[in-house]
C-alpha cells in the first residue's frame, strides 16, 4: 500500500474528485445490498404460502429503480477515479517530457532511448492504473466486502457470519508473503520490457546499415534473445501474480461449505429461516468480488510501485548545468573569449582540453582543425554548454557564458553537426524549425546560401516534399546543407560548423562558404574541419592535437611554419589534384 503514501501530492490535489467517486461507490454498496434481502423476502413468502402480486410487482419495481440508481452511480465514479488517473499520467508524462528537455549530456549517454521510451510509457501507464484501477479496487473491494458482512450480520446471523469470514484470514497472510517477492517480480519485468524496447528502437534506426552488412538475421537472433529474457521476467512475474485466484478460490470454498452446514443446521433449528439461508448465500456470492478483486489489487499496487520507483530514479537525475538564480537574459555580444586550463569528460580520468586559449572579435571567423581525437568537438561541446564543470572561463564580452540563462545563451547560436537530425516533415518546416513563421522567401534565401535550392526544386513536391524518419529520404549530403540552411535562417551572433561539409565536394563546399561569409559580415563564425581547405579563408585558424593548441595563425602563417597544418594541407591539395585527373580521365 506504500504507493498510495507515495502518491498523496497527486490524490490531495485531487481530493474531490475522488471524494465524489467514493461517495458513489459507498452508495453502490449500499444498493448492493438491497437485492439479496429483496431476493429472501420473496423466498420467504413462497414458502409460507405469503406471496400476492402485488407484493411481487412493489419488490420488482424496487430492484427495477436500484439498477438504474446502479447505473448512475456506476457512470459517476467512472468519471471520477477514472477521470483523475488521466490527469495524473498527463502530469507524469509533462514531467518526464520537460525534465528530458533539461538535461546534459551526461544524462543522455547514461541512459539509452528505449529506456528513455520504456519509462515514458510503459511505467506511466502502470502508474496510472494505480491511480484508477487501482483505487477504484481498493475502495470497491473494502467497501463492497464491509457491506456484504455487515448486511450478513445485521440481517441475518452474526455467528453465521464469523465464521464464514474466518477463513478470509488467510488470504491477507498470503498478500503479505507474496506481497514483496511480487514487487521485485515486476521491476525485473519491467527492465526487461526497457530492454526489448531499446533494441526495437536501436533496430529499426540503424536498418540500413543491417541491411547494407548482410545482418539482419544475427540482429534476429539477438532480438529474440532479448524477448525470452522478457518472457522468462514475465513468467515469475505471472507465476507469483497467479497464486491469488486458486487460494482464493480454495478460501471461498472452505467458506461456502462452512456456510452450508451450519447454515443448513441453523436452518433446521429454525435459528434462521431458508429464505434468509438464500440472501446469506447470496451475499456470500457478492463477497466474492472483493476477494478476488485482492489478488488484482495487489498485481496493480507492485507494478505500479515498480514503475514507480524507475519513474523517481529518473527524475532524481540532476543535470551538470546549473541555472544561476540571476540569470543573464540579455543577447550575448562582444568577443568570445576561450581560457581553458583542463577539462576531463564525467567518468573519464583522462583530460580532454588543457591550456587552450583563443579571443575571437565578434563579425570575425576561426577555424579549428587537427588530427582525429584531438580535441575538436570537446571545445565546441563547451561553447554550446554540453558542460560546464571545466577549470577556466569562457566569456561572450564581460560574461561567463554559465552567468547566462542557458536557453536565452543557446538560441543565439546556429549549431551544424556533421551528422544531422531531420524531422519527419517536409523540407520548408525543417529549414524552418527554428522559425516556424519564417516566410517562404527566407527559407528559399537560406536555401540558396546553402546551396540545396537547385536540388529541393528537382524533388517532386520541391520544399513540400517529405523528408522520412531521420531524412531517410536524403543524401548525406542534402541533410547537411539542409541543416546549414536551417542555421543560416536563424540569423544567429555565433554559427558554429563542426565538420558540416564533409559530404559534399570541395567544390561545392567552397561555394556554400563564400554565400555564409558573405551573408554573415556581420556576424562570428567558428568552422571546425577535417578539410582544411574550408577553413583556409578563415580569419584565424588553431590546430588542436592531443587537447592542447600546437599551432596558431591564418592560413598563410601556418603554411609557413611547416608544421602539422602545412603537411596535411599539402597532402590534401596532391590528393583533391590527383582525384580531379582521374575523374578528368574517365
Amino acid at each position: 500500500m506504500g504507493i498510495f503514501s507515495r502518491l498523496q501530492w497527486f490524490f490531495k490535489r485531487q481530493w474531490r474528485q475522488y471524494l465524489i467517486g467514493v461517495i458513489a461507490l459507498i452508495l453502490v454498496a449500499i444498493c448492493n445490498v438491497i437485492p439479496p434481502k429483496i431476493i429472501g423476502n420473496v423466498v420467504d413468502a413462497v414458502s409460507t404460502n405469503s406471496m400476492t402480486s402485488h407484493y411481487l410487482i412493489i419488490n420488482m419495481i424496487v430492484l427495477f429503480f436500484v439498477a438504474i440508481l446502479q447505473y448512475l452511480l456506476r457512470f459517476l465514479w467512472q468519471k471520477m477515479i477514472y477521470g483523475s488517473s488521466y490527469v495524473l499520467e498527463r502530469d507524469l508524462r509533462s514531467r518526464l517530457f520537460r525534465h528530458f528537455m533539461k538535461m546534459d549530456s551526461t544524462f543522455y549517454k547514461k541512459w539509452r532511448t528505449g529506456d528513455l521510451m520504456a519509462h515514458a510509457t510503459n511505467d506511466i501507464d502502470a502508474v496510472r492504473d494505480v491511480a484508477g484501477p487501482g483505487i477504484l479496487t481498493f475502495a470497491d473491494s473494502l467497501i463492497t466486502g464491509t457491506s456484504m458482512i455487515l448486511a450478513m450480520g445485521m440481517f441475518i446471523n452474526w455467528n453465521l457470519t464469523i465464521l464464514a469470514v474466518l477463513p478470509l484470514i488467510l488470504l491477507a497472510v498470503m498478500a503479505d508473503i507474496l506481497g514483496g517477492k511480487i514487487h521485485v517480480a515486476f521491476k525485473k519485468s519491467q527492465a526487461a520490457f526497457s530492454s526489448i524496447n531499446n533494441k526495437t528502437q536501436e533496430s529499426v534506426v540503424g536498418i540500413k546499415v543491417l541491411k547494407a552488412l548482410g545482418q539482419e538475421q544475427a540482429d534476429e537472433q539477438d532480438f529474440d534473445k532479448y524477448v525470452q529474457k522478457n518472457i522468462r521476467a514475465n513468467k515469475r512475474s505471472y507465476r507469483l501474480d497467479a497464486m491469488f485466484d486458486p487460494l482464493t478460490t480454495l478460501i471461498m470454498g472452505i467458506s461456502y461449505t462452512l456456510t452450508i452446514i451450519f447454515g443448513g443446521l441453523a436452518v433446521l433449528n429454525g435459528r434462521i429461516t431458508i429464505g434468509q439461508l438464500v440472501s446469506f448465500i447470496t451475499y456470500m456470492a457478492e463477497l466474492m468480488w472483493p476477494m478476488y478483486a485482492v489478488g488484482s489489487l495487489f498485481n496493480l499496487l507492485e507494478r505500479g510501485s515498480a514503475s514507480y520507483d524507475r519513474i523517481s530514479d529518473l527524475l532524481a537525475e540532476k543535470s551538470s548545468l546549473v541555472q544561476p538564480k540571476n540569470a543573464i537574459t540579455t543577447v550575448p555580444s562582444g568577443t568570445l573569449k576561450f581560457d581553458i586550463d583542463s577539462f576531463r569528460y564525467p567518468d573519464d580520468k583522462k583530460i580532454a582540453l588543457r591550456d587552450v586559449h583563443f579571443d575571437l572579435q565578434a563579425g570575425k571567423s576561426l577555424g579549428i582543425v587537427g588530427p582525429t581525437g584531438g580535441g575538436k568537438s570537446t571545445i565546441i561541446n563547451l561553447l554550446m554548454r554540453d558542460f560546464d564543470h571545466y577549470q577556466g572561463v569562457i566569456k561572450v564580452g564581460k560574461n561567463d557564458i554559465r552567468d547566462y540563462d542557458l536557453d536565452s545563451y543557446l538560441d543565439k547560436i546556429g549549431y551544424v553537426p556533421q551528422t544531422n537530425f531531420l524531422f519527419s516533415t517536409n523540407v520548408r518546416d525543417n529549414i524552418r524549425f527554428a522559425d516556424i513563421e519564417a516566410s517562404s522567401e527566407a527559407v528559399l534565401s537560406a536555401s540558396k546560401i546553402a546551396d540545396l535550392d537547385g536540388d529541393v526544386k528537382q524533388m517532386v513536391d520541391g520544399y513540400d516534399t517529405q523528408v522520412g524518419e531521420l531524412g531517410v529520404s536524403l543524401s548525406g549530403g542534402q541533410k547537411q546543407r539542409l541543416a546549414i540552411a536551417r542555421a543560416v535562417l536563424s540569423n544567429p551572433k555565433l554559427l558554429i560548423l563542426d565538420d558540416s561539409l564533409s559530404a559534399v565536394d570541395s567544390k561545392t563546399e567552397r561555394h556554400i562558404e563564400q554565400r555564409i561569409a558573405k551573408n554573415r559580415q556581420q556576424g562570428t563564425t567558428i568552422i571546425a574541419a577535417s578539410r582544411l581547405s574550408s577553413v583556409e579563408n578563415a580569419d584565424q585558424i588553431i590546430v588542436v592535437s592531443k587537447g592542447t593548441i600546437v599551432e596558431q595563425g591564418t592560413h598563410q602563417e601556418l603554411l609557413h611554419q611547416s608544421g602539422w597544418y602545412a603537411d596535411t594541407f599539402n597532402l590534401q591539395a596532391k590528393n583533391a589534384e590527383l582525384e580531379g585527373r582521374l575523374s578528368h580521365e574517365k
